[in-house]
């Protein structure tokens, strides 16, 4: 059953994927501000939701964790994708870079999740 133990979950997701995110973007040369402000307002967009229907989908639902893993992170990578499309100003390949970030991210945060 769901509970308060969801906030703190949707919290360090959130913060975690800002900073790896960011981190990334910084890594492939993002600099501005105005780009940067981007990558963590398209994750606090996407990642809550993400996270929250994986959640719902373990909790209730019961369907391939992999499966529904993926198509969430496809929609999270579709809907960051347009909106670097629509508001970067100095990132040059946006679908890339989106797809990039979220695997980035995703990567890093299993990989920090089995050493916790």
């Amino acid at each position: 059953m769901m509970g308060t133990w969801m906030i703190p979950a949707l919290a360090v997701s959130l913060g975690l994927t800002v900073v790896l995110e960011g981190t990334f973007g910084w890594m492939l040369g993002v600099r501005n501000r105005w780009d940067m402000a981007l990558v963590g307002l398209v994750n606090v967009l996407t990642n809550p939701a993400v996270v929250f229907l994986y959640y719902v989908n373990i909790i209730y639902v019961g369907w391939n964790r992999i499966l529904v893993t993926v198509l969430l992170e496809m929609a999270a990578v579709a809907a960051e994708g347009l909106c670097y499309r629509a508001a970067g100003r100095g990132i040059r390949h946006p679908w890339l870079f989106s797809a990039g970030a979220n695997l980035f991210s995703f990567m890093m945060g299993t990989i920090l999740a089995m050493l916790i």
